[in-house]
């Protein structure tokens, strides 16, 4: 397997594309392999470095499906009902709390806005 070619970041070739710039124009990679990879330098860190992928061999972004949409709609309702209340907060439970405010700190008054 020969190395992959690198570029400066802003001057990969035309018909090469990241991750993000497919999505942007509704594509994905589709299983092809990486072809290329560019870094963007920065000061006193490694640089970063992104993969490119062709972009003529890109496939159509997978539509959403009601099953899809109903998953995700369940997922984020698991984030945002407290397990000790069971309502739903309204938004997402903080991880290092692991239940809403309210329960979090029960003898802390309202804020007076």
């Amino acid at each position: 397997m020969s190395p992959l070619p690198v570029y400066r970041w802003r001057l990969a070739p035309d018909g090469l594309a990241t991750v993000r710039q497919l999505r942007a124009a509704g594509l994905r990679p589709g299983g092809q392999e990486v072809v290329a990879q560019v870094e963007r330098p920065r000061r006193r860190r490694p640089p970063l470095i992104a993969f490119l992928y062709r972009i003529e061999r890109a496939m159509p972004v997978r539509p959403m499906t009601p099953a899809r949409w109903a998953a995700i709609a369940a997922a984020n309702l698991a984030r945002r009902t407290c397990p000790t209340c069971g309502r739903d907060a309204g938004y997402v439970i903080p991880a290092r709390l692991g239940e809403c405010v309210p329960c979090a700190f029960p003898d802390s008054e309202p804020c007076a806005a």
